[in-house]
């Protein structure tokens, strides 16, 4: 089973390896575009809880990226996350790389994030709990954390 088939069923617009949205297509969504430009933190926040498959809360990823833009560095947080999208779908750094977009296009790469998933059946709004309701438990588990041995000398 690979990455995708972890999180839910592809829909019929995506093509493998490609962005189903443009970088600059925020007004496809326009109460999402409003959304990522008042309040980025709360829309990165839902992203986080989706990619970290749960084990992050919305509200934690939302505080982190707060205080992480609090200090400028906001930019950094949210390429992190940007790269795991990215790696869950295959998909190309593209048009730029990932820092260079949250650093100086964060609404629109936010956007496109969201919109990413969104179109491949994932609603951020909803949160991991909310997703793995409508799609099923089975199709939405958290990997099992790997155990490791007791150190020894």
């Amino acid at each position: 089973m690979n990455n995708t088939e972890k999180l839910g069923p592809k829909l019929s617009l995506e093509v493998e390896g490609q962005w189903t949205t443009g970088l600059y297509d925020c007004w496809d969504d326009p109460s999402l575009c409003v959304k990522s430009c008042v309040c980025p933190c709360v829309i990165h926040g839902q992203l986080v809880e989706i990619l970290d498959r749960g084990t992050t809360s919305s509200g934690v990823g939302c505080l982190i990226s707060y205080a992480m833009g609090s200090i400028h560095c906001g930019w950094l947080y949210g390429s992190i996350y940007r790269s795991k999208l990215r790696k869950l779908f295959n998909l190309p750094e593209a048009p730029s790389s990932d820092h260079l977009l949250h650093c100086c296009c964060c609404v629109c790469s936010l956007s496109q994030e969201y919109r990413e998933l969104k179109n491949r059946g994932i609603d951020p709004s909803l949160g991991w709990e909310g997703n793995a309701e409508i799609l099923g438990r089975e199709v939405l588990t958290v990997p099992p954390m790997p155990i490791t041995s007791k150190m020894t000398r």
